[in-house]
């Protein structure tokens, strides 16, 4: 399957899956709201330039935007991620292999370790980014910290269970054409 067929399907089906699935789900103590649909943004592949990583990541918040009519809520930290993104990668990965790496972020191409690290600190600028714009709105201190703290830990257990049940086939990226 082709990388672009590949990202469309995981678009729509990331889009469905918190629209219809995560978004369901009452919150616990009005404080973790299960959020998934970001991992679209760290599983982009390597060879995306930034300009369309931006681009991308804001078409994907606006898309969630619309089915939840909460404009450009989502569409700020996602686009926030995707322009961190690449900086966060050049410090995980060694750059003397960088040429002969794997197609897209996951565990078997960076290790655990350094997966855990790049997933778990998007996740928690995207969720801080996130409740902090809803924050302006209303709330308390402890209610942000709180919602922010319980939501990136739900979210990062729900990613590293997909990482777990959903195998990724990783493509070894070569220099060949």
């Amino acid at each position: 399957m082709s990388s672009l067929l590949k990202n469309i399907i995981r678009f729509i089906l990331f889009i469905f899956l918190q629209v219809y699935v995560l978004n369901e789900v009452p919150p616990l103590h009005q404080f973790i709201v299960p959020y998934l649909y970001f991992l679209f943004i760290l599983w982009l592949p390597y060879s995306l330039g930034r300009f369309g990583l931006l681009l991308l990541s804001f078409a994907f918040g606006m898309t969630l935007d619309y089915f939840t009519g909460t404009p450009g809520l989502h569409a700020a930290p996602c686009t926030l991620i995707a322009y961190l993104r690449p900086f966060l990668l050049n410090l995980l990965i060694p750059q003397e292999g960088k040429e002969q790496s794997y197609a897209e972020p996951s565990p078997k191409s960076m290790g655990w370790a350094p997966y855990a690290l790049y997933a778990g600190l998007l996740t928690f600028i995207h969720h801080f980014y996130l409740v902090l714009i809803e924050w302006l709105q209303f709330g308390d201190f402890l209610y942000f910290l709180g919602k922010v703290t319980g939501t990136t830990l739900i979210s990062l257990l729900l990613i590293l269970l997909s990482e777990l049940i959903f195998f990724r086939k990783a493509k070894y990226r070569t220099n060949a054409a």
